[in-house]
């Protein structure tokens, strides 16, 4: 049975999901790394982010975007100061009022990211928050392997939930 049908099996993909997130941490091993995890569910992204912090010995750090950052380089580099972490995750995006701005200004500064940041970066993203970096930041997206994709589409939810009703 797929996992459209069976919600163990959703809660199975969101565990497999998260233990690929970590591995890609991991294998990362204090290099500079970009990792792009959507979920369209803050909700779900903060549970994530508490089982693994609980779960792994990777010494993760996270940072909450406000609303009025612009830069997504100059701000990391604020809140770390020289500070180096396991891996970075980064939350929030969905609530930049500037995201265009925020996203461009990361393409142009992407160089830095890798001389300045020397463990993995996870970008938590929602569908939305993905289109725009691919349009506006393609160089940025490549840097980046497969999006490590937390949620099932919004079409399938539905259906699933039809299914067992």
């Amino acid at each position: 049975m797929n996992s459209l049908n069976n919600p163990q099996d959703l809660l199975t993909d969101i565990k497999v999901a998260t233990k690929t997130l970590e591995r890609a941490i991991i294998v990362s091993g204090g290099e500079f790394s970009l990792i792009l995890a959507c979920s369209n569910s803050v909700k779900k992204q903060q549970q994530i982010l508490s089982y693994l912090t609980a779960s792994s010995l990777i010494n993760i750090q996270e940072i909450t975007l406000s609303p009025t950052d612009e830069t997504l380089y100059t701000t990391v580099k604020s809140v770390l100061g020289t500070a180096q972490p396991e891996a970075l995750m980064i939350l929030g995006l969905e609530s930049v009022e500037a995201i265009n701005q925020l996203i461009l200004s990361t393409n142009m500064m992407r160089d830095e990211f890798r001389k300045s940041f020397h463990f993995p970066v996870v970008l938590w993203l929602n569908d939305e928050i993905l289109q725009k970096l691919i349009w506006l930041a393609p160089d940025l997206k490549n840097w980046a392997a497969n999006t490590i994709r937390f949620d099932v589409a919004q079409k399938q939810l539905i259906e699933t939930t039809a299914l067992s009703a």
